[in-house]
This record gives C-alpha cells, structure tokens and sequence, in this order.
C-alpha cells in the first residue's frame, strides 16, 4: 500500500512546485498544500555531528563505545563508502545545502562567502516550497549567501515540534562534542584507556597523541548518548514509523591529517539511514535491517536524496544524485574530495576514490602538507609532532605531513588504511593510477573547477555575478586553457619549462600565474634561468601574477631580485588598500621567505588588521598571518 500511496503524490508535488516560486521568493511554503499529502509522506530527519569518522562499534572500531548507533545500524543501513567531499566544516556544509560541489560555486575556501546563481536555491527551500515544516537546530556555517529564507527555524530551540498538526518536518540535530576544539579541552579525565588506542602509520606514538585519540574516543561516546536521546524523543512522540532517519558525521575526525585533507581519513565519514517499514518503499534495493552497502556517496547526493524522499524531482542543476527514494540515480563509480584555503593558508589537492583505490593530485605540491594553521597548531598533537619532526626525531611516513608534497598519490585502501605507501609510480598500478586520472580530470572539467583561480582573482572576475555565472561562462573563464598550464605546471617535469616560458605571455592572468608557479616549482635552476622574465611579471597588471613572481624570485633569484620582490609584496600586503585575498596571497609570500623577508616585518606590525569590506566570516585570516609581526 506504502508503494501505491507515493507514487499518487508525485504528481501533487510536481504541482505544487510549479506553483511555488513565487511563494519561495517570499520566503513563505504553501502551508495550505501541507495538510493534503503529509499523512503520505514521511517526516526526515537528520542527527549530525562533527569531526566525526568511521570510529563507531558498528563500523567494527574495538575502541569505539557506541551503542546507541550500533543500535540504529541494526535497523537500517550502514554505508561502507560516505565521503563529505570537503574535509573540513564549511566547505562540507555547502555541499550539503547545494547539492553542488563548492568547487563549481566558488565557495571551495574555509569560511568565504559567495552568492549563488538566481535561479538555483538551497534545497530546505524546496522543501518549505513542498510543504514540509524545516528546522535546524543549530549549525549553519555555509559559505554561500543564503538566497532568501531557508529554514522555518534555524537556532539552538529549533524543533519539530513547532510545526502546524499534520505537517511533514525535516529537522537537523546537530551535535557539537566531537569538535577538533573537545578533543584537545583540558582539564579531561580519559574514560578511554589511551594505551589501547590505535595510532595511525602518520603519527607519533607519544603520550600527547594517545591522550588527543583517546579522548577523541571519550567524545564519540558522549555523541552517542546524545543521539540516544533525540531517538528515545522521536519514539516518545510516537514519530519513530513515520520518520526517516539519518546519522553521520560532517568529515572525519578532529586530527591533524585526518581534518583538512582530502584523505579517505579526512574523508569518509560513517552514514546509517533507517526507514520506517511504512516507507520501505523509498529505499534501496540492497536496504534492510543491519545491512551494509558498498554504494558509493558523498555530501552532494544528500541533498537531491532527501527531495526524492519527499516526492520532489531534484533540479538538473544539482551535480549530485539521489541515493534512495523515486527519483533514485545511478549509483557513482567514483567519489570526489577538494581542499582548497584552509583558514589562513592556501592549498590546491583535489582526490578521487573508487571505494578501494585513493588517487590524490597536488596542484601545489612545493607546500608542505602542514602549512600553519594556528587552529590546527592548538592540538597537542600538532605541536608535539612538528616539535620531534624539527628536532629530527621522526621517520618516515611520520615524517611525511612536514615535508613538500609529490604531485601525484595513490593509495590502496584494502592494503593500507594508512594511506602512507604510496603507489603513484609503482609499475603494476599504472591502470589503476590512469583510470582515477582521468575520472578527476574529467570531474574537474564538466564542473569546471574555480579552484584554477587564485581566490583574489576569482572575486576579481565575477564582480557582482555568482561565480558559479562566470565559471560557466568560457569567455570570462577559459577554463581548458588555464587547466592545462595548472597540469603542466604542478608536475615539475623539467621538459615542460619551455612551455611554461610561452604561458609568461598568455593574454589570461590565470594562465600567467600557472606559468611563475611552475618555475616556482621547478626551483632554483628554472627560475634563474628565467630571471629576466619574471623580473618582468613583477610589473604584471594582475596582483595575484605580481605576488608569485615575488615569491619565486625571493626564494630562488640573486639579492637584487630579493628588494624589487620585496617591494611588491610590501605594497600589496596592505589588507585595506588591496583587499584581504590579495593582501593573504602576499602574507603568505612573506611569510614562506622567512627570514629574506624580515626587514618587512616593522612595517608589517603597523597594517590594519582586517580587511572591513571582506566579509566577516573571512575577516580573522589577514589578522592571523600578520601575528607576530
């Protein structure tokens, strides 16, 4: 009967949203349209927390103290291969509420603030739009404007409860105890014995690390009891059959590798749905009761997924694709992962998984994997790690998180879990190495990855559009063009010079910028034998061409070329004068020189801090890396 039933809605939905722009605009859902096809639909729900992996009883963890999770794996359905696409918090959340890829939008760097295109909506919108009752309790942190009013209720008393009888909701509980800030609080009395805990490949084995593990652990467990309850509310209200519910984490957890890399670790996150029987229906084919599910999906299938739960067809501009309900796609041969600025510091990876295989390509491969984030550096883990790397004390892989990155990775999952061996030249990998490849390459280009811009120049380009608009747009973002010199560039094959040498010239500044980098990269030898030219560059009408003319010529040119590189990133570090994405970009130049550039730092000290016309979600960056100056 459940099957029957949905399938009559359909068409309803489909009506009410071809009624419902108007209402959506206001900001106001169709109420009226409510009472006539909740009692069809189901209620969605979605508990969360943060900085969260695969650390529970019921994906097999020894350590993990979860019941109440392995509970509700018991009932539903466990998936083996969830990515958050972004291993970080916002980029992650901007996922979810698009269903696009951040990387598409612009909104790829932690905590920038882009709008979206006019036509396209966050999909609680179209939720409200469909009548359902949409409550958030309490966690936004997107990097997208939002485009009118999303949530009916969007707070820390956010509830289902408020919505009018017979209203279908969707509510997410969102849990903040595993935190990367909870698991480094003290004082912490450790519940979990830390000398059993399981130390990754990557980390030292000193007390700091099992003391952050272990507690880590301890947090998951007081995560699961808070899950307990909202569970035990759900069927105290009598709502358990009518309400899907979803579990899972927003990226993996709060350690250093773990959060901030597009790692499998830093990745994949664990994800339980469980379905009434009354809407059976509405799952897979593989779903059942403590099943498991080898499908791959990732954040930007969440939300076309939950509009085909509640019987509304995914917009085609969605690049993800729903996992369960009527409007179910095929299932993915791939799952994709970026890291863009994280906090203070810039950073270009992005990653591609299969299930078993991880293939990792690093676009900036001449910075070390653990530039310095001061949030990152609060962990005791952090300190402690960098502190015996710098005193010589670490071997590899321990050592490998401080050091410059190769430009290709490969890991094979069901071998090292680690992903500390890497197989990017080994022999017998050479398939599987080109199949992810070109599936990455291939993603990059039909969304046309902004990442290729430097972040001052993307704003720079899209004006007063969407960056969405002028990425899409070929005119204003030759994407194949740029793309090429990126690839080109990155790769540090010393047979590319020539090539990079004519990118000096390219009429884009994109391509320009591709083309210092790679003789940045290349090192010493390539930019002194192109000194002239990039003494040229340091003159370029783009800043962003100015600042990485500057950087190479300051590492690796004559003392000469250190002043007039200097000089450059003197004036545009100003934060006011230039804007906060420039002034970071040459900061952060200053900064890799490290002590070629300390004459700057009396002048450095007196800069405004912050940048007042970025937005204030961004605001804090200038101010970190000019700390200490």
């Amino acid at each position: 009967m459940p099957a029957v039933r949905a399938r009559l809605w359909l068409p309803m939905i489909g009506s009410i949203l071809g009624l419902g722009w108007g209402l959506l605009a206001s900001g106001l859902p169709p109420r009226v349209a409510a009472a006539e096809v909740a009692e069809v639909r189901p209620n969605i729900l979605w508990i969360t927390c943060e900085d969260t992996g695969p650390q529970l009883g019921c994906y097999g963890d020894p350590e993990a103290v979860t019941p109440n999770l392995d509970r509700l794996a018991s009932e539903g359905l466990r998936y083996r291969h969830c990515w958050s696409n972004a291993p970080v918090c916002a980029p992650a959340r901007t996922t979810l509420i698009s269903g696009l890829y951040p990387t598409s939008t612009g909104s790829q760097h932690m905590r920038s603030q882009v709008p979206l295109p006019s036509t396209m909506r966050m999909f609680p919108q179209f939720l409200r739009a469909a009548g359902y009752y949409c409550t958030n309790r309490s966690k936004e942190d997107y990097n997208l404007e939002k485009p009118g009013r999303v949530w009916d209720d969007s707070s820390g008393t956010a509830h289902w409860s408020q919505r009018a009888p017979g209203q279908p909701f969707f509510a997410v509980v969102n849990f903040t105890v595993t935190h990367e800030s909870q698991i480094r609080s003290r004082p912490h009395v450790l519940k979990h014995d830390p000398a059993k805990v399981r130390v990754p490949a990557y980390h030292p084995d000193t007390p700091e690390v099992r003391h952050d593990w272990a507690q880590y652990y301890d947090k998951v467990t007081e995560m699961d009891t808070q899950v307990g309850r909202v569970l035990e509310e759900l069927a105290a209200a009598g709502l358990a059959e009518e309400t899907v519910v979803f579990f899972y984490g927003d990226h993996g957890s709060g350690m250093p590798r773990s959060k901030r890399w597009p790692y499998d670790s830093g990745l994949r996150v664990p994800l339980i749905v469980r379905i009434p029987e009354a809407f059976r229906d509405l799952g897979p084919t593989d779903y059942g009761s403590g099943a498991t599910t080898d499908r791959l999906v990732g954040f930007v299938d969440f939300a076309p997924t939950v509009l085909s739960l509640a019987g509304v067809q995914p917009p085609d501009w969605m690049q993800g694709g729903a996992f369960m309900g009527p409007f179910e796609a095929e299932p993915h041969a791939h799952l994709f992962g970026f890291r863009g600025r994280m906090d203070e510091r810039f950073d270009l990876v992005r990653s591609v998984t299969d299930g078993r295989y991880v293939y990792i390509r690093n676009y900036m491969p001449h910075l070390i994997y653990g530039q310095h984030i001061g949030y990152m550096f609060e962990t005791p883990t952090t300190r402690v790690w960098k502190a015996l790397y710098d005193a010589g004390e670490l071997r590899p892989p321990q050592t490998y998180f401080w050091e410059p990155k190769p430009s290709e990775e490969l890991y094979d999952l069901s071998a090292d879990r680690d992903e500390v061996i890497n197989l990017a030249g080994a022999a017998g990998h050479r398939e599987v190495l080109q199949g992810l490849r070109t599936a990455l390459t291939d993603w990059m280009a039909t969304t046309r990855d902004l990442g290729f811009l430097p972040e001052a120049e993307m704003h720079r380009r899209a004006g007063g559009d969407a960056p969405y608009t002028m990425g899409h747009a070929p005119e204003r973002y030759p994407f194949e063009a740029i793309f090429a010199m990126a690839q080109l560039a990155s790769m540090r094959e010393a047979e590319g010079e020539s090539v990079l040498v004519e990118g000096l010239k390219a009429e884009d500044a994109a391509v320009r910028y591709w083309a210092v980098l790679g003789l940045q990269i290349r090192g010493g030898e390539a930019v002194r034998r192109n000194q002239e030219l990039l003494s040229a560059a340091l003159a370029d009408p783009a800043p962003v061409v100015q600042i990485a003319a500057a950087q190479a010529l300051g590492e690796w040119g004559s003392e000469g070329d250190w002043e007039a590189a200097l000089a450059v990133l003197k004036r545009l570090a100003h934060p006011v004068e230039n804007g906060a994405f420039v002034a970071m970009q040459a900061l952060a130049a200053i900064d890799g020189l490290g002590d070629k550039a300390r004459e700057l730092h009396p002048y450095l000290a007196e800069l405004p801090r912050t940048d007042p016309d970025v937005p204030a979600r961004a605001r804090s960056y200038t101010e970190r890396l000019l700390e200490g100056h």
